[in-house]
């Protein structure tokens, strides 16, 4: 791991599939995205989940789990060069996929759990936490310092931190995305600050069934938006085919117009900040 997975300076892009699917799928994404990172200043790391652990219903397609998942994790970074990202849910879970991947991230529903964030701080590996819909920018500075805590109670040297903005709840069929949180979480946590797309355009509950649904169309307004008002790195989930993806098609962007929005965010990163 090195810090430089998260520059400040630089913009850099976690990007991939929501939850993992075959090496078909996996990899053409992976390949894509290889491609775009000649033209993200600060790079892109490939993310996918092994384990969608708070699927709205209970028959909602989880991913291959742990054990499969590291593996086919594995064959991204071999066929891609790529650094990758998972999330992980349980601290037992930490240590094992510290030995595979190259960042841990934390889902916002579980920023707040200690053994959590202290496993993952011992690990030694990139941490990025998501902050909890219902917090203000600066609850997120108890995170921070628990996978700090957890990185010097283990007596490792502590991986690249960064936190993560997905929106705040309002009322019960969106998400709103305050702009000043960049700023705010960017002074009280001292870490970089990602803008997470695709999950600030979400609408839990709202899609067919009770399952999660989402308004894409907004995801490259409030991409540019979020890069103007300070945001250091985005997260964006993204698919070839959206419409059939396993879990939260409705807000991930169609693989082929990745490029252009980035070339758009490299273009606002530049102007912003020259």
């Amino acid at each position: 791991m090195t810090p430089s997975l998260f520059p400040a300076d630089r913009l850099f892009l976690i990007a991939g599939p929501c939850q993992l699917e075959d090496d078909t799928l996996n990899l053409r994404v992976g390949e894509a995205l290889a491609r775009l990172a000649e033209h993200v200043p600060g790079g892109v790391i490939f993310k996918a989940s092994f384990d969608k652990a708070n699927r709205s219903n209970v028959d909602g397609v989880r991913g291959p789990g742990l054990e499969a998942g590291l593996a086919a994790l594995e064959r991204v970074r071999a066929a891609t060069g790529l650094p990758i990202l998972t999330d992980v849910h349980e601290a037992s879970q930490c240590a094992i996929a510290a030995e595979v991947v190259d960042v841990l991230q934390i889902p916002a529903f579980l920023c707040r759990q200690t053994d959590l964030l202290l496993a993952a701080g011992a690990t030694g590996k990139a941490v990025n936490v998501k902050k909890g819909q219902w917090m203000h920018p600066e609850g997120m500075r108890g995170a921070v310092r628990k996978v700090e805590a957890g990185a010097a109670l283990a007596a490792v040297a502590s991986g690249a931190l960064a936190v993560t903005e997905r929106g705040t709840f309002f009322g019960y069929g969106d998400l709103v995305v305050d702009m000043r949180s960049f700023a705010r979480m960017r002074e009280s946590c001292d870490v970089p600050v990602i803008f997470d797309a695709t999950h600030s355009v979400q609408r839990p509950g709202q899609g067919a069934g009770g399952t999660s649904g989402g308004a894409r169309e907004f995801i490259p307004p409030l991409t540019l938006a979020a890069i103007a008002a300070g945001a250091q790195g985005l997260f964006i989930e993204t698919h070839p085919d959206p419409d059939h993806a396993p879990s939260d098609g409705p807000n991930m962007l169609r693989l082929d117009q990745m490029a252009d929005l980035m070339s758009r965010v490299v273009d606002i990163w530049d102007r912003v900040r020259s």
